[in-house]
């Protein structure tokens, strides 16, 4: 039986990919209009990876730790939702939501918070996050938490782990081509970046929601107020992507003229 791993989740918290997103220009930078009115969600991405998580908690008991980055209001509205799913103990750090900050600000702020959980054993250290994100969508942010932490075993684009009596495990990745790489890792500490997982989202259960409640207020009420570095990094602009449509009805084209219009429009933008 493998032993009992701390496993830590980073998430952050996103505006509803179902609302308009605007960019705008804030006095500290690029910004999302309104953001702070906008219903926010755990990001996509993350998500899968608290569910994977979870699920390897249970077949393994083993200590779950879910550490998110965002306005502490905006932390309380979506772990409410989020605290019926799976039962962990929260993280909060109370700072800025916005997609623009630099990656590597908030992965030294997210690496700091996990370096100070109380008890933290980077031998059974488990860093799981997003493949990509919702929000910090840079691509890098889980891997440079994962260097700054001093763990070189990193996989991205992770879709399955299997635990191994031995304490090693075998992890499934993504990569070209639809399909995937099968790997072995000697044991933690490691860093999983996951893609959408095996797993569906679990069912809204109130009393996992009551039990995560009774350390998730006064976490929230403890939250660090953090600032991000937003000094090495200069947008020149942001904007919404143009929309543009283009309708010709033709009668009597063959497929393969159809085929050479479509190839000559595609050229014109390589």
């Amino acid at each position: 039986m493998p032993q009992p791993l701390q496993i830590v989740v980073c998430a952050g918290i996103v505006p509803d990919p179902l609302q308009t997103l605007e960019p705008a220009t804030s006095p500290s930078g690029p910004a999302i209009k309104n953001e702070m009115v906008l219903p926010a969600v755990l990001d996509p991405w993350a998500a899968s990876a608290l569910y994977e998580a979870a699920a390897l908690a249970a077949k393994n008991p083993s200590k779950l730790y879910l550490v998110s980055l965002g306005p502490k209001a905006k932390l309380q509205q979506v772990m409410m939702t989020v605290a019926q799913k799976v039962a962990f103990e929260l993280v909060p750090i109370d700072g800025p939501i916005g997609g623009f900050p630099d990656a590597h600000s908030t992965s030294a702020i997210l690496a700091d918070t996990i370096a100070a959980i109380p008890g933290l054993d980077r031998t059974r250290l488990l860093v799981f996050g997003g493949w990509e994100s919702a929000s910090r969508g840079a691509g890098v942010t889980l891997q440079l938490v994962g260097e700054r932490l001093g763990i070189t075993d990193q996989f991205q684009g992770v879709d399955a782990i299997t635990l191994r009596d031995d304490g090693s495990f075998e992890v499934l990745e993504r990569v070209e081509g639809g399909k995937h790489q099968v790997s072995i890792c000697a044991g933690p500490p490691a860093v999983l970046g996951w893609a959408t997982g095996n797993l569906p989202e679990p069912r809204n259960n109130p009393q996992i929601g009551m039990s995560n409640m009774r350390t998730m207020m006064p976490a929230l009420q403890r939250a660090k107020t953090t600032a991000l570095d937003s000094t090495t990094l200069r947008y020149v602009s942001v904007s919404l992507p143009k929309q543009q449509r283009e309708t010709r009805i033709e009668k009597n084209m063959t497929p393969d003229s159809i085929a050479a219009e479509l190839v000559a429009w595609i050229g014109k933008d390589s």
